[in-house]
């Protein structure tokens, strides 16, 4: 089987589908790799980091994309990428399926087998899989180093001769695996943190990072099959925003981490809440890109409102892009590894198997996941 890789051409993004340790990998499992010339060069890998590793480095991308049986990617490709794949090939990648009708419809009328990274099952299993989880985990990391970066004080308590400066107080919305990254690295880093989610079940984890977890009475909530948020009613939104308003107003750094899987973030950070933070706060918005928590957030840009500071930058990962790459580049060697048969020496498209048919969006002509299919139907 031909597994190619492209390169990677959204603006800005320096993190690379596959690293030459897990193409070794494939190579030794029977794979025949291909990549496109400089494929690695974002996160720092030479072609002849590939070669060494025993892939193929091609200077053709259209006949990397005609000729591959399976492709592996970091984004979504472009539609006339599309038709250029043949029949019956597989392509994996992150594809934004619930907001991406016209690129499922074209995954379907080619016959390709589109599978979507975002939606691999949250089980213990595919753990290893797990995309979102991973890029999640740093974005975390990264969404605190930014804040310290921009916010005019230290995090840390520090006692010197010329007096003691108190730690600065951070506020996390969201604790998922991207808010807990953020409570961990703000606690190391010295500050205060105070933490909130609709899911009561976290409190215990943000405690032992050493947070405080702020308790909102929302009435029933919880969390999905899948591990993630509910989504709140208007009305148990607007009670916590004015449960947070009070912790906001005493924050110097405020990040918001809600992002309801497939649909619009609720606006968590109003502009009056903005307005009653003191001048040189800062707000870090991880879900700017796809309509944002905080309103007045843009998406890809740091402004100031009334002296604070409001990060909307996508691609929080990709800040980070050779750990981001490694850990990406392990989630597909490993969803690949799992689905690898020894004998033929291919990906096999198996609907009984534990993983595949959740993330699996198109096969054979058919868009095959009910979720996305009901969507594309009701949309028609």
């Amino acid at each position: 089987m031909r597994i190619a890789i492209p390169k990677e051409t959204h603006p800005g993004e320096n993190r690379v589908p596959i690293i030459p340790a897990d193409v070794k990998k494939l190579v030794k499992i029977g794979a025949d790799v291909v990549i496109e010339h400089d494929m690695g060069a974002g996160s720092g890998y030479t072609n002849d980091d590939y070669t060494e590793a025993g892939a193929t480095v091609s200077m053709d991308r259209d006949a990397l994309f005609s000729g591959a049986d399976l492709l592996l990617r970091l984004r979504k490709p472009d539609i006339a990428e599309i038709a250029q794949m043949k029949e019956g090939a597989i392509h994996i990648s992150y594809l934004d399926p619930f907001n991406e009708h016209a690129l499922v419809n074209a995954f379907k009328e080619a016959k390709v087998t589109a599978i979507s990274m975002e939606m691999i099952p949250r089980t213990t299993r595919s753990q290893k899989m797990d995309a979102l989880s991973s890029q999640a985990n740093l974005a975390g990391y990264v969404m605190v180093i930014q804040a310290a970066s921009h916010l005019p004080r230290i995090f840390p308590m520090m006692m010197t001769p010329a007096g003691t400066l108190k730690p600065a107080n951070v506020f996390v919305i969201g604790a998922g695996v991207a808010g807990l990254q953020a409570i961990a690295t703000a606690k190391r880093l010295g500050a205060k943190v105070t933490a909130f989610d609709t899911r009561p079940v976290v409190a215990e984890q943000v405690q032992s990072l050493g947070a405080k977890f702020l308790e909102i009475d929302l009435g029933e909530t919880g969390e999905t099959a899948g591990g993630y948020a509910k989504e709140l009613t208007p009305e148990q939104v607007e009670i916590q925003r004015q449960a947070q308003k009070d912790v906001i107003a005493k924050s110097d750094v405020v990040i918001t981490t809600a992002q309801v899987f497939g649909r619009k973030p609720p606006v968590l950070v109003t502009k009056d809440m903005v307005e009653g933070m003191a001048p040189g706060s800062v707000i870090v918005d991880m879900a700017a890109e796809t309509g944002g928590n905080v309103e007045g957030s843009v998406p890809n840009e740091t402004i100031t409102v009334n002296g604070v500071t409001i990060i909307g930058l996508g691609n929080l990962a990709g800040e980070v892009a050779k750990d981001a790459s490694q850990m990406y580049s392990s989630n597909l060697f490993n969803l690949v590894d799992d689905s690898w048969d020894e004998e033929s020496k291919a990906f096999v498209i198996d609907f009984e198997h534990d993983i595949l048919p959740g993330c699996i969006i198109t096969h054979a002509g058919e868009v095959t996941n009910e979720t996305i299919k009901n969507i594309l139907e009701g949309g028609a």
